[in-house]
């Protein structure tokens, strides 16, 4: 157990991160896009994902409450080294979840006041996710060219948010909202593009452990699926997003689906790079984890709570699944 628990650990920790990315991403998509809409879209937009946003979260608690019971010493690291991006992540959600509520309730000369703060929360909220991801990957290095780095990844984040959000509006929605979101789905595809091509360039620069299991073999082979199968899964975006007859027979889902595959092939490839570090080059899954005693009894909470999140989560897009409804409040 002693070799076995942290590794289970490391990998729940893993997945949680994943779902979250992917659900919470595209909610985030969604709110940048809101400052793009024309106002009478904006309410079916914040309908197509108020069901859902908050059980989105969940996974991002479960995630870092994970690290930060099973591996305490890493969270010592990672927090310590993005006190301030996390610091401006939570501010980010903060404005997010206020505007949300207000503008429910604001009078309509307000609304598009917190409709642009909705929107200032998700660009905040993502750049500050991919600022940390980088500042993860280079192993929390404070150069120009990790700095660059960062920044390419804060930028690249938002840009798979705005296509995931908007691949989402294009299930959600129908009619001229459907129309709009395909046409964001397809300028945000290029960006989201040369965004991972940058990133999967510099990423073995930054890090020669990431260099040495990137083009050494077998991992060489071993890596080689994954920018295949990207490639066409942005083929499939780039294609999908320019056919209208596609979306309009019903296959606009494509469009979402590719995008998560990116993501999870990104999250794939990161694994396999870093693995078996929790921090990279400090720490490793077994150095960084807590006494296996302590493991024990995270594991039976953990095997109570998994599953009822998961539970949840399917719950609710079972129960709200389909296309959006209009937007009604009572009195």
């Amino acid at each position: 157990m002693e070799t076995t628990l942290p590794l289970f650990f490391m990998a729940i920790m893993g997945l949680a991160m994943l779902i979250y990315v992917i659900l919470d991403g595209y909610d985030l998509g969604v709110g940048i896009l809101l400052h793009f809409a024309p106002e009478e879209h904006k309410d079916m937009m914040v309908a197509s994902i108020g069901p859902f946003w908050d059980a989105n979260e969940t996974w991002l608690v479960l995630g870092v409450g994970i690290m930060l019971v099973a591996f305490p010493a890493a969270h010592g690291v990672v927090l310590s080294a993005l006190y301030l991006p996390v610091a401006v992540m939570l501010l980010g959600l903060m404005i997010r979840g206020v505007s949300f509520d207000f503008r429910t309730k604001a009078h309509d000369a307000r609304k598009p006041f917190w409709n642009r703060m909705f929107a200032i929360g998700s660009v905040v909220a993502a750049t500050s996710q991919g600022w940390m991801l980088g500042s993860y990957v280079s192993g929390f290095r404070e150069d120009l060219w990790t700095w660059a780095f960062n920044a390419v990844i804060a930028l690249t984040v938002p840009a798979a948010y705005v296509v995931l959000g908007a691949g989402w509006l294009i299930m959600k929605g129908e009619g001229e909202l459907q129309t709009r979101a395909v046409g964001w789905a397809r300028k945000a595809i290029l960006p989201f593009a040369l965004g991972i091509a940058a990133v999967s360039i510099a990423t073995p620069l930054i890090s020669e452990t990431i260099y040495n299991k990137w083009f050494k073999l077998p991992g060489l082979f071993a890596l080689l699926p994954i920018p295949l199968i990207t490639g066409a899964a942005f083929a499939a975006l780039w294609h999908v997003t320019g056919k209208k007859s596609i979306i309009d027979a019903g296959y606009g889902w494509i469009v979402f689906a590719s995008t998560v595959l990116v993501l999870i092939l990104a999250t794939l490839g990161l694994a396999y790079s870093i693995y078996p570090y929790v921090v990279i080059d400090r720490l490793n899954v077994w150095e960084a984890a807590s006494a296996t005693s302590s493991l024990v009894i995270l594991l039976v909470g953990t095997l109570i709570t998994l599953p009822a999140i998961i539970g949840y989560t399917i719950f609710v897009y079972r129960i709200f699944w389909g296309k959006a409804q209009e937007l009604t409040y009572g009195a």
